[in-house]
């Protein structure tokens, strides 16, 4: 397990969602979005899976996994490598499902004041109709891609 930079956490927090790739058990790599709840410096992403725990059940016969994430508008990313464990949805810890809640009401409050702005009346938000956490994914951190081109990094 790898430390993760303040300035990754820093681009990862800003992240309305993430994309995780997980391998099926026929070998052909599967993604899906997921949020991340809380960040550990030290090395752990952890993410709610709320749907059909597809990538939960490749994690349990292939941890390996990558979580990615960019921002097309600053052309910059990362990519995080590592192993995941799955929590199961009677075993996530109450503070992981107030954060997510909470993340759930921040994305919704958002999308109504984007909304406002544009004057645009859409009684669609897809968050208010998300399901409860099935699962948490753990992930121990063993590398960190900065997916940016070499142009555009910061130098130190």
């Amino acid at each position: 397990m790898i430390r993760i930079p303040p300035s990754v956490i820093d681009f990862l927090r800003t992240q309305s969602y993430v994309t995780v790739s997980s391998i099926d058990r026929n070998g052909f790599p599967h993604n899906s979005c997921k949020d991340i709840v809380k960040i550990d410096p030290a090395g752990q992403l952890y993410l709610i899976d709320a749907y059909h725990g597809v990538t939960a059940e490749n994690i349990k016969t292939n941890s390996k996994l990558s979580v990615s994430a960019v921002d097309e508008h600053k052309f910059s990313g990362y990519c995080i490598k590592g192993n995941g464990r799955v929590v199961l949805r009677e075993d996530i810890p109450e503070e992981f499902i107030k954060l997510w809640e909470d993340n759930i009401t921040s994305r919704l409050a958002k999308r109504l004041l984007h909304n406002l702005v544009q004057e645009k009346s859409n009684a669609h938000h897809p968050e208010a109709s998300l399901p409860r956490p099935r699962h948490l994914i753990c992930v121990e951190v063993e590398a960190i891609v900065n997916l940016s081109p070499l142009y555009l990094r910061k130098e130190g």
